[in-house]
């Protein structure tokens, strides 16, 4: 409330009364009761004008202080109230600043401050997740193939209909954990690289290569991969306790019976492929065996990447019990690897598309020549 007289008029009604203008007829005067002036003497009494002043902003100073110190110690207990909750999460942060405003009686914007919170996070209202039913089909997919990365999650999304972006895919496979643990490369010593020529159509060069495995019973099994060098595709994954030179010639005779044999095929140094009937075959077959060097796997790169992928998606994925169960889950892989499973180097197209797209071109060109 604002005072009716100011300390200098204060100061001047004193300073009439000490020049001898009695009591009574100086509060007739000027409107104040005798009790008002003596509480005056007693307080701004001998004074001057500047002295007053001063000890006006030493009560004003003496009054911010009190309330500062009230503040403080009222903001101390009150964070005390809340200490021992757990403050990191915006929600935990919310439901503080509600305790501060409902059993201290804080300000809003006080609460807000000593929960370094802002006035926008506290009103935020979240939204409905819009990505439940993304995730799950990302979570299902994951689950059942589980060395497929984000990339290959989302052409796989794209094909059912989806319409999403990678990254978006890529948030929320992270946000699930979905994340595969890569292996880590063995450390090749420092060699003369050569460049690997790339086929130009299909049926020009093949691979071939072997994997080991075992059963559940520890017998070894052996597996042969022939692999198109353009297009990418499992020609065919022979599996078997052994398989010698002869038994490799029949099953590229079986090859032959509904595909056209390639010019080359790519192998290296093992017993199988340096024996005399695969010689005599390839002789007989006018095809040419390329070896590879010995000790060096990278002159046959496209056959070592696929035996990685073989063995990570489908052999270290599985447990065969016999030898029956391990043809038909590995054939079942192999399949699923030439129409279903997307190929980076293909452009995220499948073996069977690639090659369908390649034989399309290949057909109208010639028929142009003609």
């Amino acid at each position: 409330m604002k005072k009716r007289f100011s300390e200098e008029q204060i100061i001047g009604f004193l300073k009439e009364a000490d020049a001898g203008l009695p009591v009574k007829e100086l509060c007739r005067k000027h409107g104040f009761s005798e009790a008002s002036y003596y509480k005056w003497k007693a307080k701004f009494g001998g004074m001057e004008v500047s002295d007053a002043k001063r000890l006006k902003a030493l009560e004003e100073e003496n009054s911010k202080l009190k309330r500062l110190l009230a503040d403080s110690l009222l903001d101390n207990a009150a964070l005390k109230d809340v200490v021992s909750r757990k403050l990191v999460s915006p929600q935990a942060r919310r439901e503080a600043v509600a305790v501060l405003k409902m059993e201290w009686q804080l300000s809003e914007r006080r609460a807000c401050g000593l929960m370094n919170i802002s006035t926008s996070v506290l009103r935020y209202q979240a939204r409905a997740d819009a990505n439940g039913a993304l995730s799950v089909r990302i979570s299902t997919l994951a689950g059942e193939r589980r060395r497929f990365g984000y990339r290959r999650i989302h052409i796989l999304l794209q094909r059912e209909g989806w319409v999403i972006n990678v990254k978006r895919v890529y948030r929320l496979y992270c946000k699930a954990g979905l994340a595969v643990r890569k292996r880590r490369r063995k450390r090749i010593a420092l060699t003369d690289r050569l460049p690997l020529l790339l086929p130009d159509r299909p049926n020009h060069a093949w691979s071939m290569d072997f994997v080991h495995d075992a059963l559940a019973d520890g017998r070894r099994i052996r597996c042969l991969n022939v692999v198109d060098d353009f297009t990418k595709e499992s020609v065919v994954i022979e599996v078997d306790t052994s398989i010698s030179g002869l038994r490799v010639t029949r099953v590229l005779d079986r090859i032959a019976e509904h595909r056209p044999l390639p010019n080359m095929i790519r192998v290296d140094h093992g017993p199988e492929f340096t024996s005399l009937a695969l010689d005599a075959w390839a002789n007989a077959r006018g095809v040419r065996l390329a070896f590879t060097q010995p000790g060096k796997p990278t002159q046959n790169a496209y056959i070592e990447s696929f035996n990685g992928r073989f063995r990570d998606e489908c052999l270290n994925d599985q447990w065969f019990s016999t030898l029956y169960e391990a043809r038909i889950l590995i054939e079942i892989w192999r399949q699923d690897y030439n129409s279903t499973r997307p190929h980076s180097s293909l452009g995220y197209a499948t073996p069977i598309e690639f090659a369908a797209k390649h034989q399309f071109a290949t057909t109208d060109s010639t028929e142009l020549c003609c």
